[in-house]
């Protein structure tokens, strides 16, 4: 355990003194989260029932990263059931597409959302991408498979795991995805030890 250790960025390596004890990360992921002001869009989220996974620099912080983010990105299912509820979910927060032309006419709603796949939205909340399918793993359903329920704001939430973010970091392969590599690495070598002991 001690080389991955010696593999981390110092924030991370004090991140994992305290790694074992859960109170600590889920109070971490709630600091971060709540900097993003997100508490009230995942309460929505959840009300609603929308089918999401937090995927992103949000699931490497709530995976025990000392990655910085300032945006939230989530995979969500594209059954219209689940449309209908994320376009009602997202409405109060007033969405629109990051980087067009500010009197670009748009509604984020159940059709724009069935004929697109992937958005980069701005909203009242700060930054959020929200993904149809995720590169290197696929739809809702693949990365279903890659997801596990954490805690924030008292609220059970899928998020990706560490295999999850690895896959997707390496098959993205941005030089910021990339540079995050071995952190996600060291951090799964280290939780593969503990349920060793």
């Amino acid at each position: 355990m001690s080389a991955c250790l010696g593999r981390l960025p110092s924030a991370s390596k004090k991140i994992f003194k305290c790694w074992t004890s859960q109170t600590n990360l889920e109070r971490l992921v709630k600091n971060i989260v709540a900097n993003l002001k997100v508490e009230s869009l995942l309460k929505e989220l959840h009300r609603l029932k929308v089918e999401f996974i937090i995927i992103g620099g949000m699931a490497a912080v709530a995976q025990g990263s000392a990655f910085i983010t300032a945006d939230l990105d989530l995979c969500y299912s594209r059954k219209k059931e689940n449309l209908e509820k994320l376009a009602e979910a997202l409405a109060p927060f007033h969405p629109l597409l990051r980087g067009a032309p500010p009197d670009l006419p748009f509604c984020l709603d159940v059709n724009t959302l069935k004929s697109g796949l992937n958005f980069t939205l701005t909203t009242d909340l700060g930054d959020l991408d929200i993904l149809g399918e995720v590169t290197g793993l696929g739809g809702y359903n693949e990365a279903l498979a890659f997801s596990e329920k954490v805690e924030i704001f008292g609220i059970r939430c899928k998020v990706l795991t560490l295999e999850g973010l690895i896959k997707t970091k390496r098959a993205v392969g941005r030089a910021k995805d990339l540079r995050l590599l071995p952190e996600l690495e060291a951090l799964l070598e280290i939780r593969k030890s503990q349920k060793k002991d």
